[in-house]
């Protein structure tokens, strides 16, 4: 006997609550009631035959079964999404204004680039290229002052899709020009242990974890240093001896300072950046714009 096949609005269904994991907040944002999403969920675990979801009066995670299914459904999700989206372009056109955040100075050009690219395609779409604050993404995202944010990775929210990496950037670690790494030519992880290290305010645990480790490599505690709100924060704060912090090589040109040196790290990964965007307004603007970075960014 042939299965019945799944339909879309259960495909949305689990996807939604696979990054909310809340009934509440998804069935507000798929417009439908909770006890509609728990229908839905249960009518797919009932034809895959196993739990995809673990529920308990105090939290809801997904089973290694509904991480799986995740994994291999969200690609062909997103595909058809983007196939949609490209067809209703050719229709219609692009109009309207798109507002585009980053952080990173290094990056505005990049974005400046892909305006270019997107209004030779879209001449009627107008877009809006906003500096933010360090560490602003997801306020600006969640507020509404930007659609889209090019960001440092990793980015772990609730509500915001994270799309592909669209550029890396090489490692430094930014020292007093008084310190005995400054002279070095090249810098090491297991270097972060004797200094004090400068933190970001108001970041989550995974992007500090990635970027601001709590001990090296091989295991030696990194002592906890200043905390730091803005790039400029973290310049005076390692300029004026209270610590070092990583940072991007690129840095050195944007934010030169004569008390702040910029070592490369030879033994840690590029930093990564995407664009994001709130899962709920993802459309064709934002598909259309960030097809351009990525054209952008493969081009060099």
């Amino acid at each position: 006997m042939t299965e019945a096949p799944v339909e879309r609005h259960e495909i949305e269904a689990f996807l939604a609550l696979a990054e909310e994991l809340h009934f509440g907040r998804t069935g507000a944002r798929l417009g439908v009631s909770q006890g509609r999403v728990s229908q839905t969920i249960k009518g797919i675990e009932r034809r895959i035959g196993a739990p995809l979801f673990d529920r308990s009066s105090r939290r809801v995670a997904l089973t290694s079964l509904g991480r799986q299914l995740r994994t291999e459904l969200e690609p062909h999700h997103r595909g058809i999404q983007e196939a949609i989206s490209r067809a209703t372009e050719t229709a219609r056109g692009l109009t309207g204004r798109l507002a585009v955040g980053y952080t990173a100075a290094w990056n505005g050009s990049l974005l400046l680039r892909a305006v270019d690219r997107l209004r030779t395609r879209h001449p009627e779409c107008s877009v809006e290229i906003l500096e933010d604050s360090y560490g602003a993404t997801s306020r600006s995202l969640r507020s509404g002052r930007v659609d889209l944010h090019l960001a440092e990775l990793p980015v772990e929210e609730p509500g915001i899709t994270v799309g592909p990496t669209v550029c890396t950037a090489p490692r430094a670690l930014a020292v007093p020009a008084d310190h005995p790494l400054a002279t070095r030519d090249t810098v090491g992880l297991e270097d972060l242990a004797p200094a004090p290290l400068i933190r970001p305010a108001g970041m989550s645990q995974v992007f500090l974890d990635a970027h601001f480790p709590q001990h090296t490599p091989g295991g030696r505690p990194v002592p906890p240093g200043p905390v730091a709100a803005s790039r400029q924060d973290f310049l005076t704060l390692v300029g004026s001896g209270r610590g070092v912090t990583p940072t991007c090589t690129l840095a050195a040109a944007f934010y030169a300072r004569r008390d702040v040196v910029h070592v490369p790290f030879r033994d840690a990964p590029p930093i990564r950046y995407a664009l994001l965007w709130p899962t709920r307004t993802g459309g064709a603007q934002v598909h259309a714009f960030a097809r351009a970075v990525t054209d952008v960014a493969a081009a060099g």
